[in-house]
């Protein structure tokens, strides 16, 4: 089992991230691959899925988020691309207070779970989460380098992301207007504010 990985970041996709350790270049899944850049080193907290005929690594940038993903697997009726999604959002200590205060309202808003699987959440987590520290230090020291790509393309990217954490197509037709019409110097900020409307609606 890994524990991290250390390495080049070889390549950013809205699904995915390449990572390349010492010449071998692993697949990692992550829930905002945006928030790291192509071409920088990088630290990522894994944790390695095993089924029956695949191995799947899942990337984090904290091992905070790493916790809070093996602690939602183990919620019957979450799998790993649900808790991507849920950890998506990247606001854990919202999340956590859902949880703690009974918000079901609040769980079901993200892609793949329903009302049995976010009580399911709160029953299986209410008394097991303490305080969750959100490193905004990390966010503004993640901010992106890419080389001059418009302000679509970025948007059209973190669109994809969305799709790819499981989003439906008319659930992402209703924040793209809102999104138009803001301003973000990159993907993951773009992504990030898609994911605030996607919660407020």
């Amino acid at each position: 089992m890994y524990e991290y990985l250390t390495g080049l970041v070889a390549d950013v996709t809205p699904a995915y991230l390449v990572i390349d350790v010492n010449g071998v270049g692993y697949l990692v899944y992550a829930a905002n691959p945006f928030r790291f850049n192509s071409g920088e080193q990088a630290k990522i907290f894994v944790y390695q899925a095993v089924r029956d005929n695949d191995i799947s690594l899942y990337g984090f940038a904290t091992k905070t988020e790493k916790d809070l993903f093996t602690k939602l697997l183990n919620v019957s009726g979450i799998g790993p691309k649900s808790a991507l999604a849920i950890l998506a959002t990247n606001d854990l200590q919202g999340l956590v207070n859902a949880i703690q205060n009974n918000s079901i309202g609040y769980l079901t808003k993200f892609p793949g779970v329903g009302k049995k699987t976010a009580q399911q959440i709160v029953l299986d987590l209410k008394d097991k989460l303490g305080q969750v520290e959100t490193d905004n230090s990390l966010v503004a020291k993640m901010a992106s380098n890419q080389t001059d790509p418009t302000a679509n393309a970025l948007l059209e990217e973190a669109l994809a992301a969305l799709s790819a954490l499981g989003y439906t197509k008319n659930e992402i037709k209703k924040v793209k207007p809102q999104l138009k019409k803001t301003s973000a110097a990159t993907t993951d900020e773009y992504l990030r504010l898609a994911l605030k409307f996607l919660m407020k609606n």
